[in-house]
Parts: structure tokens; C-alpha cells; sequence
């Protein structure tokens, strides 16, 4: 073997030998994290699709519920019919003022202050409740052409031939007035000038 040739090939087996150590080699694996306890944010529930949550309830048990009504006073506790025919109850007057009037058919007197009757219910509307209360043998046919002929149609009348109303209120005798205040107390029963009732009326309320 020629000198040149023996001198070159160790050369070239050791370029060689290390070429393959550099390319073989794996790189050096990166430490893997330290595993720890594993934590989770917390966040808002989810509800399952479908379902509904309900909060529980904070109130004490019966809070919801309606009040007690008050009972119906006795002077109210009564049903009767309007001239109409329609069915009337005494405590649907409960809670405002009332004025009652007590007038009779083929009451002259009656007939001469219907008109002013007529007036003190337009003129205090929505305040105090005005309620026609007719007997005395009037008949029914006769206390409609009475309250059509007179203007007073425009409240509510009592067909009370047979007295009912009349004595549950002490009444005997036509052209009388009973005051109620909003609780149904009788605050006045008997005759009453028409300047004298609409004061009475103003002052209940």
C-alpha cells in the first residue's frame, strides 16, 4: 500500500466513525412536568337540558297566601233582588260610605225629591254607594214606572214588597234614609233634608 494511502484512510475512518455517533444519537428527552393534584375551576352549573332550577324558598310558610277577608257585618249580612230581577247581596256595600234610601211608589213625597236623590248619587259617584229600597205594597211593576218616571233609574233599587230589607233597618214608614259608613255601621236611620244628607254624606267621606 502506496505511504499517501495509509496516511489518508485513518483520517477517513475517524471522520467516519464520528459522522455516525453525531446522527445516530437521540436528543436528550426534555424532564417531564412533576405530576400534582389536579384542580378545577369553579364556574357556573350547568343544568342539565330539560330541567329547571328551582330556588328554594326564603319566605315563611303562608307568606304567600291571601289575607283573611273581614266577615261581612250582620247590618250587611241580607240578599235580596234589585227591580230588575238581578240578585243583590247586603255585603257588596262593605268598604264605602252608603246611603239607603227607603221610598214607596205612590209616595208623593218620595216623587217630589227623586230628582234631588238623583243628584246627590251623580255627585258623589265612585265615592258613596246610593241604593233605592221600595216597598210598602208598591208591587214591582209599579216601582219601575216610579224609578223610569222619576230620572232615578240610574242606581240601584230593592224590590222589598215584602219588607225584608225594611225591618232588618227598623223602617216603617216611606221617604227615610239609613247612613252607612265604609265598615257598615248605621250612622244615621230616619228623615233627612236633601241640604242635611249631602252634608252627612261629606262627612263620611
Amino acid at each position: 500500500m502506496p505511504a499517501v494511502t495509509r496516511r489518508i484512510l485513518p483520517t477517513v475512518l475517524t471522520a467516519a466513525v464520528l459522522g455516525l455517533t453525531a446522527c445516530g444519537g437521540a436528543e436528550p428527552a426534555t424532564p417531564a412536568a412533576t405530576p400534582g393534584p389536579a384542580t378545577a375551576t369553579p364556574g357556573p352549573a350547568t343544568a342539565t337540558p330539560g330541567t329547571t332550577a328551582v330556588a328554594p324558598s326564603s319566605g315563611a310558610p303562608g307568606a304567600s297566601g291571601d289575607a283573611a277577608r273581614p266577615a261581612t257585618p250582620a247590618t250587611l249580612d241580607f240578599t235580596a233582588r234589585t227591580l230588575d230581577d238581578r240578585p243583590f247581596a247586603g255585603s257588596s256595600l262593605a268598604g264605602r260610605p252608603a246611603v239607603l234610601w227607603f221610598w214607596a211608589a205612590w209616595c208623593t213625597r218620595c216623587r217630589g225629591v227623586a230628582d234631588d236623590v238623583a243628584a246627590v248619587q251623580r255627585d258623589n259617584a265612585g265615592r258613596v254607594t246610593v241604593l233605592g229600597v221600595a216597598g210598602l205594597g208598591s208591587g214591582t211593576e209599579a216601582m219601575r214606572r216610579f224609578a223610569k218616571d222619576t230620572g232615578v233609574a240610574g242606581f240601584p233599587h230593592l224590590a222589598d214588597d215584602d219588607g225584608a230589607v225594611w225591618r232588618r233597618f227598623g223602617i216603617t214608614s216611606q221617604e227615610q234614609y239609613v247612613l252607612l259608613d265604609s265598615a257598615g255601621k248605621v250612622v244615621h236611620s230616619g228623615p233627612l233634608a236633601q241640604d242635611e244628607l249631602r252634608r252627612r254624606i261629606a262627612e263620611l267621606t
